[in-house]
């Protein structure tokens, strides 16, 4: 039917296209579509970028014909209605078409009765619930910038998102943003022009931090994705992972399977060191040697003497089958190490 409307409005403005129109607008509404729906959906059937402005609620968002959807306002010539604290627009690159006055009118009705539906559905301010929406990957576009804008956040400032296993002081931390996903935290970090070393902070007492890379707001549930798969990483020996410094690894852990990792003999091999009397404390060392290449450095990250180090080392280079004193065989076990994390979250 999209189609169908595009080409009447190639011919002619006539009652029947118009009744189409309104129609299809009507259609959205009582089927309680969603704000980026609406978007989508006039983008398609105008073949021309679309979008609401509504800085008051936290919403600039534009729409593509292809149905993609991003924060940006109208470009220059943009045509424009005002619906009640709201202005949409559309915005077509050549002659407008006979119903394009229409289907703007049209998409600003359906629009301020969605967009009640948006804020209204959404958490009071300040709720923890806020920050749960903004990083879900089920949330649309429309609610996620909304609840950037409840937290005090633009959708296009950048920001990182932490995930935290333990009980950091957020307050010291100087954590304003959080919210509990599950047994996982999750913390909110804006970028500012001062850098500031949140992981750091947060990372006391125990507790572990997977940082997501900076990205702007409305993208935040991309940061959270590789902050839980740096979380993943991060171990008593590296508290605090940095996803940005994980490079291929992030790719290993969206591809692996848990059944492909079992498979893998050197992770067996790790399996069972870590079966033996004190062997959680020997993957901890072999941590420890795989993020320094040295013995003493090593040694001195788990507060042990160099000679003791030495003799685990040994010994787990028997059940692992192969020599750990050159560059292969630490590559080799760093990736049994990170496979292991990744299958059992160990």
């Amino acid at each position: 039917m999209k189609g169908l409307l595009l080409r009447l409005s190639a011919l002619d403005a006539d009652a029947e296209g118009a009744v189409r129109v309104i129609g299809f607008f009507d259609a959205l509404v009582t089927s309680r579509a969603d704000l980026t729906t609406l978007l989508k959906s006039t983008a398609t059937l105008a073949e021309c970028q679309v979008g609401v402005e509504a800085a008051g609620r936290g919403l600039v968002l534009r729409a593509d014909p292809d149905g993609s959807v991003d924060v940006g306002g109208p470009p220059a010539g943009a045509a424009v209605r005002e619906e009640a604290d709201a202005g949409f627009w559309l915005a077509r690159a050549g002659p407008a078409l006979p119903f394009d006055e229409m289907v703007l009118e049209r998409f600003a009705l359906a629009g301020s009765i969605l967009l009640d539906r948006t804020v209204s559905g959404l958490p009071a301010v300040g709720d923890s619930a806020l920050v749960e929406l903004l990083i879900a990957d089920s949330t649309g576009i429309a609610e996620r910038s909304r609840a950037l804008h409840l937290l005090g956040l633009s959708p296009a400032g950048m920001l990182r998102v932490a995930a935290f296993s333990g009980t950091p002081d957020l307050r010291a931390a100087g954590v304003v943003r959080s919210a509990w996903i599950g047994d996982v935290g999750t913390a909110l970090l804006p970028e500012s022009g001062e850098p500031t070393d949140w992981a750091e902070q947060l990372a006391t007492g125990g507790v572990l931090v997977g940082l997501g890379p900076a990205v702007p707001g409305i993208q935040a549930a991309e940061s959270w994705r590789a902050a839980r798969t740096a979380l993943r990483l991060a171990s008593a020996e590296m508290p605090v992972m940095r996803a940005d410094e994980l490079g291929g690894l992030i790719v290993l852990a969206e591809r692996l399977r848990p059944e492909d990792i079992a498979l893998s003999p050197d992770v067996v091999a790790l399996d069972r060191i870590a079966a033996e009397p004190g062997g959680e404390d020997l993957l901890g060392i072999l941590r420890a040697y795989c993020a320094t290449d040295s013995v003493r450095k090593a040694a001195a990250l788990v507060y042990r003497h160099h000679s003791t180090i030495a003799y685990h080392l040994q010994h787990a280079e028997t059940v692992l089958g192969f020599p750990l004193d050159n560059p292969a065989g630490r590559f080799r076990l760093n990736l049994a190490l990170v496979m292991r994390a990744l299958g059992s979250g160990g």
